[in-house]
């Protein structure tokens, strides 16, 4: 690293930071100077991107760009720089785990946890705002209630073992009551999509949630799916509340080992987006739903064919063959200069905006979009080596 690199990067600690003789959130000592994480992130890029210049002709306009994504990507909230520092960069533990401290403290993490009422709900409500709400003409759910946005907070990595985040999960737990009767949070109520996003929030926020665990195994229709509309007489399973639950019962067995029964109904669920190649009718071949083509973010409880991928990259075994239509899709969705746009936002009130707004380079799904390609390519080089 040039000097000159080095102090662009470089920083001069606060009086307070000066005062106690540490730097705040793990800045680093080098040569005289401090460092963020952050900061020496770029600094490398900025070293490579330099190395690149005298060297094109021998490197791939693919690579470069990725250098470019790199940094645009880790310059941005800690919810999305410590994930990328993890999932992409590949950087020291110690290194990630500092970032992803700073979720609770800083940026957007921080904000929805000030959010948070006296009562321990976020609007006054479980799944819906206190003051209610009526479907108008193209205007959306509310995310603004508990639900969805502990959903943000799980989906930003905010450590749960923080003293803010456990403050705020014990406020929901002995306060937040389901809208459907009543039923404390944590022991979810009668439909299968929001009772499988209920096992995820528990499970990562280290609660109990044996109980919906055990009455979601009991709902599994025939075909391997679930469907919230199974209470009204449905027998067809629904890929949107497929996918939630089967986030949810993933989350449940790493959390606590889970159980054969478990594990067998989470692997015929998955079978049910596989047979039908996460995205098409397995009577006809059709394509269901075209909007399930468009990637969004916040996901909330819809479905689409990103949010199926990053599921089973975050499984983690060898890639279905049954998913290369989908891969397919995500990498034509690559644009030139490497990024993925927000596609598909879910509209509705929200605490704040995480983008610029469909149409727009997404940092959410690019970030996702790069970790499900790279298991999925990570996986192809093993096979061919074998």
């Amino acid at each position: 690293m040039s000097a000159a690199t080095m102090q662009r990067a470089a920083r001069v600690p606060s009086a307070r930071e000066a005062a106690v003789g540490v730097p705040r959130g793990g800045w680093e000592l080098i040569a005289g100077q401090y460092f963020s994480p952050h900061r020496l992130a770029k600094c490398c890029l900025e070293r490579l991107v330099a190395f690149l210049g005298s060297h094109l002709c021998n490197l791939s306009y693919r690579r470069l760009w990725r250098v470019n994504v790199l940094d645009w990507l880790l310059d941005s909230d800690p919810a999305i720089r410590w994930q990328v520092l993890r999932d992409l960069v590949h950087a020291p533990a110690e290194i990630v785990a500092e970032e992803r401290a700073r979720g609770a403290t800083e940026g957007w993490g921080a904000r929805l946890l000030a959010l948070q009422g006296e009562d321990g709900q976020w609007a006054g409500g479980a799944c819906f705002p206190a003051e209610g709400w009526r479907r108008a003409e193209n205007q959306g759910q509310p995310w603004t209630s508990t639900l969805p946005t502990l959903q943000l907070l799980c989906d930003f990595g905010v450590d749960p073992c923080s003293d803010r985040v456990r403050r705020a999960v014990a406020l929901v737990r002995d306060n937040c009551r389901w809208e459907h009767a009543g039923q404390p949070f944590f022991s979810g109520e009668v439909e299968a999509c929001i009772n499988g996003r209920t096992v995820t929030l528990g499970a990562y926020f280290d609660q109990d949630v044996d109980g919906v665990v055990a009455r979601l195994l009991g709902e599994q229709l025939e075909d391997g799916g679930w469907n919230c509309e199974a209470e009204n007489g449905s027998v067809r399973s629904s890929f949107a509340t497929t996918i939630n639950v089967l986030e949810g019962l993933l989350a449940h067995e790493r959390a606590t080992g889970g159980s054969g029964e478990s594990v067998a109904a989470r692997r015929r669920g998955e079978e049910y987006l596989l047979e039908r190649k996460l995205v098409r009718r397995k009577s006809t071949g059709e394509i269901v739903n075209p909007a399930w083509l468009q990637f969004s973010f916040p996901t909330r409880w819809h479905y689409d064919v990103l949010r199926a991928l990053e599921y089973f990259r975050s499984v983690g075994d060898v890639p279905d063959s049954r998913m290369d239509e989908a891969i397919d899709l995500l990498r034509s969705k690559r644009q030139p200069d490497g990024t993925w746009l927000l596609e598909n936002t879910h509209p509705g009130k929200v605490h704040f905006a995480l983008e610029d707004g469909d149409g727009r380079p997404s940092r959410w799904n690019t970030l996702r979009a790069l970790r499900v390609l790279s298991w999925y390519e990570q996986s192809a080089t093993d096979r061919r080596k074998t």
